[in-house]
């Protein structure tokens, strides 16, 4: 099994989609396939890792700090020298062309959707009808294109239901997975409970991720300041940077948040996470939420949204959702932190553990066999 995996629309906020990418990489080596990554990047570069050859294709920026390929018959040339026998797209942009490339040479193609674009726009700027319609129009050509659409969430999958269906184009459900050795539950803390006592010290809230308008931090900060007015001890530590981070600061005033900026060593970022009583993943668009996987590997349970994929990580054990408003987070947070500590974390880490990487990439393969196939493949008119 040769595998190519093309990574493009690369940016500041991909950092959920290079680790779902270096997972499955790593995954699929250790099954025996040989992995190529093409990626965008500032210059023409190739390189050899322990999970493959990586070669990083000149593309120009776009937005704030995006690479995108836009010269698709620069990866074809790279495809063609390198052979695979399966395709897996992680990027909806620019790259139909080598899915056409891929159905003429008897190579299978898979989409791995990371994003419902209606909502992402949705949330970033706004939709007015006609870009609805085009959208719709676009996914209608996406499934018509592929050979196997991958979705990470019921939620996800909502996006192509329909434009599947109606071509045979095959819709696979498969969540990502999680570090369950990095993210990991800090040491007990004496079973110190947080109650109305005031020697119990403050909340301790995390939120994780960009600072962008798509990922709502604002709702996250926003819910803190909620608690701060109603005179709970509360303290919210952000994670993350992005071209919010004045509005967040504005909205949080003179409630205990505190913005950390970008945390690069993984293992810094589990220990703080682990050691807040509550996360906040609160996007009412996320299609799966790593960052919420994360966060309950690490013992911390999650209040979330009641709406998108990563809603459906937590259970009633592992945390709370509610509307995506601050008064009704507040109260979900409020209710998870009167769960005894000990009960809480242990429910956190038991959800996370049910969510394993080797899972995911066990799925992957079985995609990538089938297409290995071309009887196996629905071709769609």
């Amino acid at each position: 099994m040769r595998i190519a995996q093309l990574a493009n629309f690369i940016g500041p906020a991909s950092g959920g989609m290079k680790t779902a990418v270096a997972a499955l990489a790593r995954g699929y080596v250790d099954a025996g396939a040989d992995r190529l990554l093409v990626v965008p990047g500032p210059t023409d570069a190739t390189f050899s890792t322990g999970l493959g050859d990586v070669v990083q294709l000149r593309a120009p920026r776009v937005g704030s700090g995006y690479r995108l390929i836009v010269e698709p018959w620069r990866v074809l040339d790279v495809l063609q020298r390198f052979g695979p026998t399966t395709i897996e797209v992680n990027d909806k942009s620019t790259l139909l062309p080598v899915t056409r490339w891929a159905r003429r040479n008897q190579i299978g193609s898979v989409l791995f959707s990371h994003e419902r674009l209606d909502h992402m726009l949705s949330m970033r700027m706004g939709l007015d009808t006609s870009v609805k319609v085009s959208i719709g129009l676009y996914n209608r050509l996406l499934v018509r294109n592929f050979d196997t659409i991958v979705v990470t969430s019921g939620f996800a999958r909502a996006e192509f239901r329909l434009a599947a269906a109606a071509v045979g184009c095959p819709l696979v459900r498969v969540p990502l997975g999680v570090d369950l050795e990095t993210f990991r539950p800090a040491a007990p803390r004496d079973g110190r409970t947080h109650g109305d006592a005031p020697e119990d010290g403050p909340l301790r809230l995390v939120h994780v991720g960009r600072l962008s308008r798509e990922k709502s931090p604002h709702l996250a900060v926003a819910t803190a300041v909620e608690l701060h007015r109603r005179g709970v001890d509360v303290r919210l530590d952000v994670y993350g940077d992005g071209p919010h981070l004045d509005e967040l600061q504005a909205i949080a005033g003179r409630a205990p948040v505190t913005f950390h900026g970008h945390v690069a060593d993984r293992d810094e970022l589990a220990a703080r996470v682990a050691a807040a009583d509550v996360a906040l993943s609160v996007c009412p668009g996320e299609t799966f939420g790593l960052a919420v996987l994360e966060a309950l590997a690490s013992g911390t349970p999650v209040v979330t949204a009641a709406s998108g994929g990563a809603r459906e990580l937590v259970d009633a054990g592992s945390g709370a959702w509610a509307p995506p408003r601050p008064t009704a987070l507040a109260e979900a947070v409020l209710e998870v932190a009167a769960r005894p500590e000990a009960e809480r974390r242990a429910a956190a880490r038991a959800r996370a553990e049910q969510f394993p990487w080797s899972a995911t990439v066990a799925r992957m393969l079985e995609v990538h066999e089938r297409l290995e196939r071309p009887s196996a493949r629905v071709v769609a008119a």
